[in-house]
């Protein structure tokens, strides 16, 4: 068997082809992959992909590509790196992160950056195929390089990715170079990325195109030139291109003659007053419109001109191209200004040449210097571009530059008619010739673009005597042959006549040199003009060359030439660096000649200009040291002031170029070998007059020029030394020894006065660092630097701070530390104490920082890394001795101090406190043990080493801030954490030794902790958040430094001891921050340190209630920002438990263990939830959990605050008003009416608490209104009332009263949509903590009903299992790994019965009170028990009902509670039969009601609902009762319900009695065409009582008044027959009428239709038993038997989604209605009338009407005000009522709380409506109309509730009495009270709204409140007579336990919040 042999060379490889791995140990391989190799086997290699280094594998050897590779730590741990061009590696594994992001911004829909990133991609991949090719040449490559770089960076700084450190396009490795230099290298690639370089030299190129315009026809000549109008001169030399006749350029081909560029133009030349000038000229004859004739002779004439501002094109598109319009003057004498004249807009002198006239060219300004721009225009260049220059030189003359141009301006002429009786038409020919007088070929240039000519001919203008051209030729004559040459200009007469011959009349000239070698001066020169003829000889030039040129050269007795008026004026120019024109200059050169000129030539040299000193340096320096050799005693200091003049001449920008030419002067042409002795004298004779010296300017000057100086010292020296052997040495040595003494003593002296000595010896040290080179070439290092440290040394100390001196110091220390001579470690070892010294000095007082730092990063950047010399190893502990502890406090200071506002100064600032960073890291990094132990040592006393360690933390906690550095320089950063962890690590044992025991130092410990925590907090160590190659990267390089950090805590912590104590509480959150980063080594190591936290506070106090509260409070904040996990949970709950095992507080650990970690699971919840994209009703249902979690279990009174207002901010912007003011009440309920000042608390201001609890209850009042829950609105309304009338603050008191008024009428008028209410059960282990395994009631929205809200819950968990059965799941739901959703509609049960069932409440008012406040909800299930009768299932038909109540009342702070207690009844079948008779009684009620007030738009829905029942009783509905229950055996076998069966043949007689009464009214309204379904309903009632064996209704139906509006008769009802009650006693049932109860319902065609042919089809609620007097409302869950909704198809007898649930009341007086309709099937226009309408209003009956029904018998017509709402009827009053017969009626007494508590409901005694004070005159009420003028009549409709609430069922207008009543006689009201008892006791009995919120500190009656509002009763009486719902229910009887307040744990105030 073959072994497995571990590779030698064989160690790194690429993947060529995928594999798959399918073979045995196989490693699966990507193309592309990097591999490394261990081992080799036959044809296979085993190793890993370098990706993912832990799974390893064998694959084929022929899949690789080998690579040579570098390798590592050889060995186990043996790492490769591929020894190919860094570049390519860095590509290659850049690539590779792109590609993993590319795809994600595809992702992400960032298409732009996608594509940008693929292209570059792309063109990375291919330089890099360039590169690995090799082929390309060193240049090619470095271009290619640098290409790539720039790329690869752009592609960074996009994907947000680090900034690369390279040096030379490589990256740099941090570890090889010194901190400051890689600091320098990041700051140098971020100001590049950031600003770019200002150019400041520009360039203008210009491409003709064509001229268009519709009259050419002649060639044309254009010129271009830049002009300054502000100057009135051109800048620039003319450009000029020819074109052809169709306005084209005449040489397509050459595109040189079409472009140019206008070179060197300065930034002060871009600015608006500079012009590009076009000046068009036509070839052709004189006149434009002139007719051909035989005359060829064509003339130069003028044509058009246009301008453009160069200011423009700064704006303009740079590839625009311009169309300029072209302009014409209006007299041709002006053609000279004409460009003027249209800059001016001197309209007057010119127009356009013709509206179709226009120029195209393409304008585009450049910039940079013009090897820049041959490099990135190269096309540009190549395809030729004319140069067209600056006239005159540029802003910097370069040396070695050759110009010699001389510029001639044709300015004007005067010339003489000449006998002719017009002006002539005058030409100038301009012609250069030579000594000889031929002709120059070629040098007359007109302008770039074209080649030069022989002759140039000027343009003509027509008739004119004093013609004016400027125009401007250049004549580049070379310099030897420019001594005798000259210009000729001959005039000519262009006739227009004859053949057009042009006639000679006469010339001008002028010479181009004079005499005395001098050129022609610069400036305008008036020209003799000299007459001849045509045929005269001027070939001969020698005959006229002798006659006078200039008249102003002319002797003074010439008056005949100088009279003459012909004249012409030229202006010229020289450019030349060869010739001069100075005088001067020619006399120093040509010194040998006059010696007696010597001193005067020297005295003018100063004021030559430099332009021609620079032109001649060489000879001017050969001159001057030739006169210094021969002359020295008598010329020395005028040859040295000279000297010192050239010097300081080319430290102008203009010539600094040209110090390299006399630097290449001293070294290769100086001669002056004996100079160096007069040099040093002259120098030193200055240096020793300076303190006597009254002026010091010209000394100044001599001090600027020392370097020079020097130099030409060292170098005259050196000639001598090498001429003599060197002879001489001491004495010159003597020499500059005295040199400098004097410089030192010069330099000791000390300002007295002014300050002339302080700023010579300023300008002295800028310039002595660069004598330092020069001094190396003659004495040894020691020497020099020997003279530097002395002279340095000799400065004055004690200097102001604000002396300009000080500045110069550091600038002389700068230069002296960059210098070659600090560089050398011999001589730098000499230097560092003076220099430290300096600096020291300068960074103690904070002056010159930005020098300091410069200076201390060029000290330390020369120490090197692998300096381990022991000159290096004192150079480091020098440093640290002098400059540790500044630089801390520097850094300190700089870091701390305030950033000014403007923004130019934040980059200086940042650079510094950047440099002084790198510095201190570079500092440390070369520091060893033994410079620590030294520094350490220096410490004389403890509180100088407290003072550093606490300086050295801070400063570290300062280099750990993100804006440090910026955001990209994750090298910096990592190297920075690296040397903190390594300083840190040596400073502890400091720490151990120095602080602890009884030395401890809380401050210096507290920061160090502080310190690490934050350095492990810090973003950048955050490796999970990198890529998985970034990740390797760290931790092979740095390892997982939050582990080295954490450990090294956790050292520290052990060795406090019982100093632990100091730190509990303060550091448990930093310490928990640290246990929340997701690394597990860390979570190990720092876990532990709470249970020694809770040990010692156990020890300290007897107990962690400190631990417990900092670590809640500080868990919130945490996780809040995305701290923690479900895995950190379950580590700290298992970690903590473990270590307390043993502990004597076991328990109360463990009970903070758990609470801990049930704080996180909410917690956790809550940021799940909060996550964007997640619903608000999850995010809702988790802050409620989280909330009640704060104020129940924990007692955090602000955390619970705040989430208060979370809550809040999360309801309003899902739009729940109502809930946003429930939540915030739970804050104003906290608070008191006091002036206690309250601080700033989230957005509150400072404030009193009475001020932020008026805004509060705005804010609540104001949701309230918003939500509809004006009920709410109204109480808070009227409490700050109180509050403003106690203040007499009547202006808000109104305002409030006024807003109370609006409420009022908004309850009365406006709409509001009563809400379903559904059970959501959440089971399975899957949901959020706050959801699992509960069940919750919530609810819906508007207009939501059952199916809608399914569909959103199964959106809101979209993974959810929607459960089809309403059965309570077993274990396995509740334990599964899955989520499980049950919903069923549920039933409100109002606790507002006193409200609801009262006559007279408008529906308006009692629909808020059905669906408000609701603690219970019912659900009702229909089941069969026993066996099923197939032939009447009535029989067998029960129901089970379950009563769910809530924690909190809906509607609350959640729009969902959770069920808290579950009672399950089951209801037999005869009761569930008498539910379904008395709600369809109700239902038929009601809809007669309706049609009789004309409530109804039409009459379909009681149409179908006398359908429905007659329908199916006639086919066996009410039968299949008698059937079931009435039958012999039934009886027999259940005789306890011999009472009920009674009540239901009461109700089937009822119903019979209100279906006769109901055909009445529907034969009045049916239309006609529904007249024969009428009849058949008429015949099937018929039918009905005959099948139910009625021939007519018993005595006790028929005494029952049926009195509906219309007037019909009403008739007496006798009692009900005894009956026993099944607790045994007799009782006396008194039976309400059938139609007394108003009710609000639902009505569906599909269940009010006759198809139900079984009275099961209107089954739809049932009751809690048979006789139980309250309000019945169809189940909820499943749809009505008759509807075609339903929720489960196994439920046969439910209600709709839509139904409600009524309350329970007492076990014994039950009452219930049925609803026939779905709540998505009412017709909404019969049902919904406008309430406000006056045409639905009913006419009031005339007072005392006795035919109407009193509500109490007992009470005498006047003194009762009844307003029964209309829906109200009084049908079954007994006439005794009427007569005074009757029994009387006790007032009922105020309700009592739990239905399971009292035995009966007894009706309350009727009182006044009306709110006034006063009663009304009484009247005799109908019970279907407004009884008050002032009030509202009220609708027995919805009132504006689209959804179905819960029919109310009167009680005003009967009483209930029993057998058993024997205390009901003793509220018997006597007949005899007055009306203000009367008034009373109305009050007393009448049962306001159960508000949900209270009124406190009001002399009100209290409301019963929802535990979460409830507040201890007010007993002070009220001031004057309440409002209706001003009066609160007496809590006389003990509530129903689930009614009490529940316990709030929250104090009743909040402390300052």
């Amino acid at each position: 068997m073959n072994m497995w042999i571990p590779t030698e060379h064989e160690k790194y490889g690429v993947v060529l082809a995928s594999f798959r791995g399918t073979v045995q140990h196989g490693l699966p391989l990507e193309i592309g992959d990097t591999v490394q190799i261990l081992e080799k086997c036959e044809g296979w290699y085993r190793g890993f992909v370098l990706k993912n280094p832990n799974a390893r594998g064998i694959f084929p050897c022929n899949y690789i590509h080998l690579k040579n590779a570098h390798i590592k730590n050889k060995g186990q741990f043996e790492t490769v790196v591929p020894t190919e061009d860094s570049v390519i590696t860095e590509m290659t594994s850049t690539l590779r992160d792109w590609g993993a992001m590319w795809k994600q911004l595809f992702v992400k829909n960032e298409g732009d950056l996608f594509h940008r990133l693929w292209h570059v991609m792309n063109e990375i991949l291919d330089l890099r195929r360039q590169v690995l090719v090799g082929h390309l040449t060193h240049d090619r490559m470095r271009d290619v390089k640098q290409h790539i770089t720039a790329r690869l960076d752009w592609g960074n700084e996009q994907l947000g990715l680090d900034l690369v450190p390279r040096r030379e396009f490589s990256m740099v490795d941090p570890d090889e170079i010194s901190i400051t230099e890689l600091y320098r290298l990041m700051e140098h690639r971020h100001r590049k990325k950031e600003t770019p370089t200002p150019v400041s030299t520009h360039h203008l190129f210009v491409h003709l195109k064509s001229l268009m315009s519709s009259n050419l026809g002649e060639e044309l000549e254009v010129f271009f030139f830049i002009y300054d109008s502000r100057e009135n001169k051109p800048l620039s030399e003319r450009f000029f291109v020819k074109l052809n006749k169709n306005g084209l350029p005449k040489f397509p081909e050459k595109t040189e003659r079409q472009c140019t560029l206008f070179v060197d133009l300065g930034s002060g030349d871009l600015r608006k007053d500079v012009y590009i000038v076009v000046h068009i000229i036509r070839i052709g004859r004189m006149g434009a419109g002139e007719k051909k004739n035989t005359c060829n002779v064509q003339y130069r004439r003028p044509f058009g001109c246009a301008v453009v501002s160069i200011a423009d094109l700064l704006t303009a598109d740079s590839k625009d191209d311009h169309l300029l319009k072209v302009y014409a003057c209006n007299t041709e004498s002006d053609w000279s200004q004409i460009h003027d004249n249209i800059i001016k807009k001197v309209n007057s002198r010119y127009n356009l040449s013709g509206s179709n006239t226009g120029l195209a060219v393409a304008l585009q300004l450049l910039h940079g210097d013009i090897e820049q721009l041959r490099r990135e225009y190269m096309v540009l260049f190549t395809r030729g571009v004319s140069i067209t220059k600056k006239l005159g030189f540029s802003d910097v003359i370069m040396p070695g530059e050759m110009r010699n141009d001389l510029y001639i301006t044709l300015e004007k002429g005067e010339f003489e008619k000449g006998g002719k009786s017009v002006a002539r038409n005058v030409e100038v020919t301009v012609y250069a010739l030579d000594t000889d007088g031929q002709i120059l070929k070629g040098f007359v240039a007109v302008g770039s673009g074209e080649p030069g000519g022989d002759e140039y001919h000027t343009f003509v203008l027509y008739h004119n005597n004093s013609p004016r051209w400027a125009e401007l030729i250049k004549l580049p004559i070379p310099v030897d042959m420019f001594r005798g040459s000259h210009v000729r200009f001959e005039f000519r007469h262009c006739s227009t006549k004859d053949k057009g011959e042009k006639k000679l009349f006469g010339f001008s000239f002028v010479p181009l040199m004079q005499e005395d070698g001098r050129t022609l001066p610069d400036g305008t020169h008036e020209l003799i003009v000299h007459k001849c003829e045509e045929n005269a000889n001027l070939q001969d030039c020698a005959r006229y060359l002798k006659l006078p040129f200039s008249k102003s050269n002319l002797p003074g007795n010439n008056q005949t030439v100088k009279g003459t008026k012909e004249s012409l004026w030229i202006t010229s120019f020289l450019c030349s660096t060869k010739l001069t024109q100075n005088g001067d200059m020619l006399d120093l050169l040509k010194w040998r000649a006059h010696p007696e000129r010597i001193s005067d030539s020297l005295s003018k040299l100063k004021e030559i200009d430099g332009s021609e000193i620079v032109k001649f340096l060489q000879d001017t320096l050969d001159t001057l040291f030739g006169i210094l050799d021969e002359s020295s005693q008598k010329y020395a200091l005028k040859v040295f002031d000279c000297l010192v003049h050239i010097i300081n001449l080319l430290q102008d920008s203009k010539f600094e170029h040209f110090k390299p030419v006399m630097d290449t002067y001293i070294e290769s042409h100086f001669a002056g070998a004996l100079s160096y002795r007069d040099l040093i004298k002259v120098l030193k004779w200055y240096v020793d007059r300076i303190i006597e010296a009254d002026r010091h300017e010209h000394i100044q000057q001599v001090l600027k020029a020392t370097e020079y100086i020097f130099k030409y010292i060292i170098q005259s020296r050196r000639l001598f030394a090498l001429a003599t052997g060197g002879q001489s040495e001491e004495e010159f040595r003597c020499c500059m020894l005295e040199l400098f003494m004097s410089i030192r003593f010069f330099l000791s002296q000390e300002n007295k006065g002014s300050r002339p000595i302080t700023q010579t010896q300023a300008v002295f040290l800028q310039q002595f660092p660069a004598v330092y080179g020069e001094l190396l070439k003659l004495f040894t290092v020691r020497e020099v630097a020997t003279f530097v440290r002395e002279t340095l040394g000799s400065l004055p100390t004690a200097s102001q701070a604000d002396c300009p001196l000080e500045a110069v110091k550091l600038h002389c220390i700068t230069k002296t530390v960059e210098s070659q001579l600090y560089t050398n470690p011999e001589s730098r070892c000499i230097l560092l104490p003076v220099v430290l010294r300096l600096l020291q000095a300068h960074m103690q007082e904070q002056r010159d920082l930005v020098m300091c730092a410069h200076i201390l990063t060029c000290m330390l950047s020369l120490l090197k890394k692998e300096d381990t010399e022991q000159t290096a190893s004192e150079e480091v502990d020098l440093i640290v001795e002098s400059v540790l502890g500044v630089l801390l406090r520097t850094i300190l200071e700089v870091a701390n101090r305030p950033q000014p506002a403007g923004p130019t100064l934040r980059p200086q600032v940042q650079d510094v406190t950047g440099e002084f960073v790198s510095c201190l890291l570079a500092l440390l990094r070369h520091m060893k043990d033994r410079h620590y132990q030294q520094l350490l040592q220096r410490f004389t006393s403890k509180d100088d080493l407290r003072d550093f360690l606490l300086h050295i933390f801070t400063v570290f906690r300062i280099l750990i801030r993100p804006e440090m550095f910026p955001k990209d320089w994750t090298v910096m950063r990592l190297v920075t954490n690296n040397i903190i962890i390594t300083t840190v690590l040596y400073l502890s044992d400091a720490l151990r030794k120095n602080f602890l025991s009884d030395k401890f130092d809380y401050k210096v410990w507290d920061s160090y902790f502080c310190l690490s925590v934050i350095f492990i907090n810090q973003s950048c160590l955050q490796l999970e958040t990198f890529s998985a190659s970034k990740r390797k990267k760290i931790l092979e390089k740095y390892g997982d430094m939050r582990v080295m950090m954490g450990c090294e805590i956790f050292s520290m912590w052990q060795n406090l001891g019982e100093h632990k104590l100091n730190f509990i509480p303060a550091m448990i959150g930093p310490f928990l921050e640290v246990t929340l980063v997701p690394q597990p080594d860390l979570r190990n190591v720092m876990i532990p340190i709470f249970h020694d936290m809770m040990d010692w506070e156990q020890r300290r106090s007897g107990n962690f209630k400190q631990v417990e509260a900092k670590l809640i409070d500080k868990l919130d904040s945490l996780m809040s920002e995305g701290k923690g996990d479900e895995t950190y949970r379950e580590l700290f709950n298992s970690i903590l438990l473990k270590k307390i095992e043993r502990e004597t507080w076991r328990e109360s650990g463990i009970s903070l263990i758990a609470t801990v970690t049930r704080l996180m699971e909410r917690l956790l919840d809550y940021r799940d939830c909060m996550k964007l994209g997640e619903v608000d009703g999850k995010k809702i249902g988790c802050t409620v959990s989280l909330l009640n979690f704060y104020k129940t279990e924990l007692n955090k009174e602000e955390m619970y605050i705040r989430y208060i207002h979370k809550l809040y901010d999360l309801h309003l912007k899902a739009q729940n008003y109502t809930e946003a003011s429930y939540t915030l009440l739970l804050y104003d309920e906290l608070l008191e009416w006091s002036e206690r000042p309250l601080r700033e608390f989230l957005s509150y201001p400072m404030q009193s608490e009475w001020q932020r609890k008026e805004y509060l209850h705005l804010t609540i009042i104001q949701n309230f209104d918003r939500g509809k829950c004006w009920e709410n609105g109204i109480i808070l309304c009227r409490e700050l009332a109180d509050q403003y009338e106690s203040y007499y603050d009547y202006r808000n008191l109104s305002k409030m009263r006024m807003m109370e008024a609006s409420f009022y009428d908004k309850i009365m008028d406006q709409q509001r949509l009563e809400p379903e209410f559904f059970r959501v059960g959440f089971y399975g282990k899957k949901f959020p903590f706050f959801l699992r395994n509960k069940e919750f009631v919530c609810r819906g929205h508007d207009y939501e009903r059952l199916e809608a809200f399914q569909q959103r819950m199964l959106n809101e968990f979209p993974h959810a299992i929607a459960m089809q059965h309403a059965n309570q799941p077993d274990q396995t739901i509740y334990q599964a790994e899955a989520q499980y959703l049950q919903i069923y509609a549920v039933t409100p049960i109002p606790d507002s019965q006193d409200v609801l069932q009262r006559d007279g409440v408008p529906d308006n008012i009692k629909s808020f009170y059905k669906v408000n406040h609701i603690w219970r909800f019912r659900y009702d299930r229909p089941f069969h028990k026993g066996t099923k009768d197939k032939e009447n299932e009535f029989k067998s038909l029960w129901v089970e009902r379950t009563t769910l109540t809530l924690v909190q009342s809906l509607p609350g702070i959640s729009r969902w509670f959770e069920v808290e207690r579950r009672e399950l009844v089951e209801v037999s079948p005869l009761e569930n039969a008498i539910e379904v008779i008395e709600n369809k009684n109700l239902q038929l009620r009601t809809l007669i009601t309706q049609c009789q007030t004309r409530q109804m738009q039409n009459i379909n829905p009681l149409t179908m609902c006398l359908n429905g029942v007659i329908d199916a009783a006639v086919n066996g509905g009410l039968a299949r009762y008698q059937e079931a229950f009435f039958v012999k055996d039934y009886i027999m076998n259940h005789p306890e319900d011999g009472d009920k069966i009674g009540r239901l043949r009461e109700l089937m007689f009822e119903q019979a009695h209100i279906l006769e009464f109901g055909l009445t009214v529907h034969e009045k309204f049916v239309p006609q065409d529904m007249r024969p379904l009428h009849k058949k309903l008429v015949d099937q009632f018929h039918l009905m009582k005959s099948s139910l064996g009625i021939q007519e209704f018993p005595a006790y139906v028929r005494a029952s008044p049926i009195h509906f509006t219309n007037g019909s008769p009403r008739a007496g009802r006798n009692s009900a027959p005894n009956i026993m009650n099944p607790e045994g006693g007799a009782r006396v049932v008194s039976r309400r009428s059938p139609l007394s109860y108003p009710a609000v319902n639902r009505y569906s065609s599909s269940s009010l239709s006759s198809q139900a042919s079984n009275e099961v089809s209107n089954i739809t609620g049932q009751s809690e038993s048979s006789d139980e007097v309250f309000n019945m409302q169809p189940s909820p869950s499943t749809s009505s038997l008759s509807s075609n909704h339903s929720a489960s198809p196994n439920v046969t007898s439910s209600a709709p989604s839509s139904a409600r649930g009524s309350p329970q009341l007492s076990d014994k007086h039950k009452h219930s209605r049925e609803n026939c309709l779905s709540p998505r099937e009412r017709p909404c226009s019969a049902i919904y009338p406008n309430p406000l309408d006056p045409t639905q209003r009913p006419v009031p009956h005339p007072a005392g009407d006795a035919s109407m029904p009193r509500s109490d018998p007992n009470i005498s017509t006047p003194d009762k005000v009844v307003k029964p709402a209309p829906s109200s009827w009084s049908l079954d009053m007994p006439p005794s009522d009427f007569n005074g017969k009757g029994p009387p009626v006790p007032p009922r007494p105020p309700y009592t709380g739990s239905p399971a508590k009292t035995t009966r409901s007894q009706s309350p005694v009727m009182t006044s409506r009306s709110p006034q004070k006063t009663s009304v005159p009484p009247f005799t009420p109908s019970p279907t109309e407004c009884q008050t003028t002032g009030l509202v009549s009220n609708s027995p409709v919805l009132s504006g509730s689209y959804s179905s609430g819960i029919s109310s069922l009167s009680r005003c207008s009967v009483s209930e009495a029993s057998g058993t009543e024997n205390t009901s006689t003793d509220h018997a009201l006597p007949n005899s009270a007055s009306s203000g008892s009367d008034e009373l006791i109305r009050r007393e009995n009448k049962t306001p709204p159960p508000y949900s919120i209270h009124e406190r500190n009001n002399p009100r009656r209290q409301v019963p409140l929802p535990p979460s509002l409830s507040i201890p009763p007010s007993i002070d009486a009220p001031p004057i007579p309440p409002k209706p719902h001003q009066i609160r229910r007496q809590d006389t009887e003990p509530r129903r336990p689930d009614q009490f307040p529940r316990p709030r744990p929250i104090p009743r105030k909040v402390s300052q919040l």
